[in-house]
């Protein structure tokens, strides 16, 4: 075991003594301190068989286990394989998916705290965040002019998929409108915005990566930066995550320790830029880099634990957002409502956020007794985005059976 996490194992397990002064708490860099081999207890083999036969089940080749309790990193560890032969590490980096809306929703709150913006601000239109620009001219009916930033993060903007994710359907939208290359967002936002809009915005949900595509570009508008450098000194930095990235779209291109990906459909499909080449649907079968906060961020499970952590409310970590934004982010309205940033939220406090791609399944789950499970893999499902409430039933199963056993220790520290 490594010298530093044995220090952490030997302090927190005897914790604080009598007559001494409460021991200084003192952030590690999770990526590089983490391992596997610090969450390899004999009170948690019946956990690991579990998920290793959970993988099987799913022909899942690498994934990642993460839990915390109040606020504590008590276990992490990674599972299968990353690449090749290659072990998947607690620090391997995946794909978040639309769990990357849960860390653009908080940049926009955090953006309201700065007084650069308010959820009540309309996107479109006279005073309007994006009055003026270029992309808005396509604008032709007016409830357009009706969305307010807060619609944009609920889903209720109104923008439909009846003629495709704008998100995932670029070789199509570069053959209708004689594109050369792969269209940036606000190329893209000039195109989709000619489209008619569904239901009236601030009435029924109706899911949408455009919408965050959008908040990316308030962001930038507003900041005067790329939403990813905003985004890591303002919220991810600040939160102690130093390893999240924006996606690109390659194997070569892959960030150091990330994963391989590997679709449950290993047929090669176009290449999204109208190339004429097939490639591996992972790599090149869509824009992941031009989701942007609507589905690009890469971590490991760790980090994404730390993130969710600083955002939830509790004072065991020190929050990036007021308890006004956490509040207002996981507020129950009604079961067919979104949370900001969140898919789900119960009326008893539960909080859920999922994340799909042809390769990646992801899923946060937050209860109200402070646990939360985080489980992320390289291999996508024959589910689809189905297969996170099988995910959601096997965290119910295994908490019956571990929660009661996990250590009493607080791996996002070590203590002076």
């Amino acid at each position: 075991m490594p010298v530093i996490l044995f220090l952490i194992s030997c302090i927190l397990s005897c914790g604080s003594r009598p007559g001494v002064s409460e021991p200084v708490k003192i952030p590690v860099i999770l990526n590089e301190t983490i391992t596997n081999e610090y969450s390899d207890t004999s009170d948690l083999h019946s956990l690991d068989k579990d998920v290793s036969e959970y993988m099987k089940q799913w022909g899942v080749k690498g994934a990642a286990l993460c839990i915390m309790k109040n606020d504590s990193l008590v276990y992490s560890k990674g599972y299968g394989i990353s690449d090749e032969d290659k072990p998947t590490e607690a620090s391997t980096l995946f794909r978040l998916a639309s769990v990357s809306k849960l860390v653009t929703a908080a940049g926009i709150m955090k953006m309201q705290e700065d007084s650069l913006l308010s959820l009540s601000d309309k996107v479109f239109g006279p005073g309007g965040i994006f009055d003026g620009e270029d992309f808005t001219k396509e604008l032709k009916h007016p409830w357009f002019f009706k969305i307010t930033v807060e619609n944009l993060l609920r889903h209720q903007a109104g923008f439909t998929v009846y003629a495709g994710d704008p998100m995932f359907n670029i070789k199509d939208i570069m053959i209708q409108n004689h594109l050369d290359t792969v269209p940036d967002s606000r190329t893209l936002a000039k195109i989709y915005l000619r489209r008619k809009l569904g239901p009236e915005p601030g009435t029924d949900p109706l899911y949408s990566n455009f919408g965050y595509l959008l908040l990316s570009m308030i962001i930038e508008k507003l900041s005067g930066e790329s939403y990813e450098d905003w985004i890591q000194e303002n919220i991810l930095h600040p939160a102690g995550c130093y390893d999240f990235h924006i996606a690109n779209n390659y194997y070569e291109q892959r960030w150091p320790g990330e994963t391989r990906y590997f679709p449950h459909d290993a047929s090669l499909v176009p290449e999204c830029n109208n190339s004429g080449k097939m490639v591996e649907r992972a790599y090149g079968g869509s824009d992941i880099h031009g989701l942007s906060g609507g589905g690009a961020w890469v971590a490991s499970a760790p980090e994404l634990m730390r993130f969710v952590a600083s955002i939830d409310g509790r004072d065991e970590v020190k929050d990036v957002l007021s308890k006004e934004s956490i509040a207002e982010m996981t507020k129950f309205i009604s079961p067919e409502s979104y949370g900001i940033g969140w898919n789900d939220i119960t009326e008893d406090g539960t909080w859920t956020r999922t994340g799909t791609l042809a390769e990646t399944n992801a899923l946060i789950k937050y209860y109200p007794d402070g646990e939360c499970w985080i489980y992320l893999t390289n291999t996508g499902t024959f589910r689809g985005a189905r297969h996170a409430s099988y995910t959601n039933a096997f965290f119910n199963r295994e908490r019956e059976n571990s929660s009661r056993l996990l250590p009493r220790r607080d791996m996002f520290h070590i203590y002076e």
